[in-house]
Parts: structure tokens; sequence; C-alpha cells
């Protein structure tokens, strides 16, 4: 990998989707709808403050997800892909060039998010919001990561769509946001503690409680550290110059 290639990619990237406002107030902007939308149709704020600080991460990871994982593929149905790779350049440094771009916006969004939850939803954690803060951007930051690894795997926009409910929702579903893993069968149980997203929930649902964060949090976090480094090591190893 080189620093200078990587930058050069990520300024790449940054120029496209700065000509590209839809988008940029879609990704910025949703989630902060969604969690306001959130807030009133629970109509109870004892419901909203048990799982809107696990949401501020859960809105991040979705919308970064079907946001890096479209624009890569763009990318190679384009032939864009294919012109960059003839080019001097690794695959890390593509990726990276992308990680970085996203990442700033996910950073964005995540704060947005949580500046809304905090000030007019009335979030309340028990520890610090820029926790909570630096939690949400993780999450959007792995969500991306896992975008552009499985954007390796589709040949159409549909397809990655399809990625939702085959790789995306059944974390949501097993994570622990809508019942305690201990919980669930046994074997949804053990399938939970293979998928990022656990971790991540569970990251963020110790930084809302007011007990001490323990060292569970910080394998928590490294957990999820490891599997946005995973992932877009996976996703340099699987890229493809196009889609046929």
């Amino acid at each position: 990998m080189s620093p200078r290639v990587t930058g050069a990619v990520a300024l790449r990237v940054g120029r496209q989707l700065r000509h590209d406002p839809r988008t940029i107030g879609l990704l910025l902007f949703i989630p902060v709808f969604l969690m306001v939308l959130l807030r009133y149709v629970l109509d109870d704020e004892g419901a909203f403050e048990r799982i809107g600080i696990p949401i501020l991460g859960v809105f991040p990871f979705i919308t970064m997800f079907l946001a890096t994982s479209i624009t890569m593929l763009r990318e190679r149905t384009t032939g864009t892909l294919e012109r960059l790779m003839t080019l001097p350049l690794a695959k890390l440094d593509l990726l990276a060039g992308y990680a970085l771009v996203f990442g700033i916006v996910a950073a964005v969004q995540a704060s947005l998010v949580s500046l809304v939850g905090f000030t007019w939803l009335g979030l309340d954690s028990a520890h610090s919001p820029l926790l909570i803060v630096a939690l949400a951007i993780a999450n959007g930051v792995l969500g991306m990561a896992l975008g552009l690894f499985v954007s390796a795997f589709a040949t159409s926009e549909f397809q990655v769509v399809q990625f939702m409910p085959a790789f995306v929702l059944p974390q949501l579903l097993l994570c622990g946001l809508f019942a305690p893993r201990d919980e669930m069968a046994p074997l949804l149980e053990a399938v939970s503690w293979a998928l990022p997203l656990t971790y991540a929930y569970d990251a963020l649902a110790r930084a809302a409680s007011p007990a001490p964060l323990g060292s569970d949090f910080t394998i928590d976090v490294l957990v999820v550290v490891g599997a946005t480094v995973l992932a877009l090591v996976g996703g340099a190893v699987t890229l493809r110059r196009r889609t046929d």
C-alpha cells in the first residue's frame, strides 16, 4: 500500500460524492429522520431509552453497508474499476481510499444522529456521550467495510439489495436488539456469537448501562475493529475488475 495512492483514490471518490448532493443528503439525514420517527412511534420514554442508544449504531451500520456496496458495484459495472486497476495501485489502496471517504461520511452521519438523540430526543447515557458517538462511528465504518466486501459477490444492484435480508437482517434479529440472546434457542445464541453486529450492539448497550464497562466491553470493541479490518482485507482478496 502507498499513502500517496490511497490519498489520490480518496480524493477521486470524494469529488464524485461531492457532485452527488442527493446521496449525501440521504446518507446524512435519513438516519436522523428515522431516529425521530422511532421516538414518536414508540411514544414511550422508557422503551426509547432502552433501544435508542443501540439504534444510534444500527442506523449508520445499515446505511453505510448499502451505500458502499452499491457504489463499488457501480465502479465495476461501468468499467471504472477496470480502468483504475490498469494503474499502478494495489487493491488495498483502492479499498482504503473508499474506506477513508466513507469512513468520514459515517463519522458525520453518526455524529448527527447522536446529536439529535442526546439533545432533541432526550437520550441519556450513564457513560460519556462521546463514547456513544465513537461507537456509532465504529458501527458505520463496520457497515462500510462489510458493504465493500459483499459487493464482490453481486452482479447487479438488485442483488446488492438482496444482501440486506440475507446478510444484515439476520444480524439485526440475533444481536440482542429485539430479544435477549440468552433467552434465544441455543443454536441461535451460538450463531449470534459469530456475527459482528452482536458485538457492536453489545458495546453500545454496555456504554448505555450504569454498570462498569469491564473487560467484555474491551472485547466487543476489539472484535468490531478486527471484523472491520478482516472485511477490508477480504474485500481486497475478492475484488474483481469488472462484473460480467
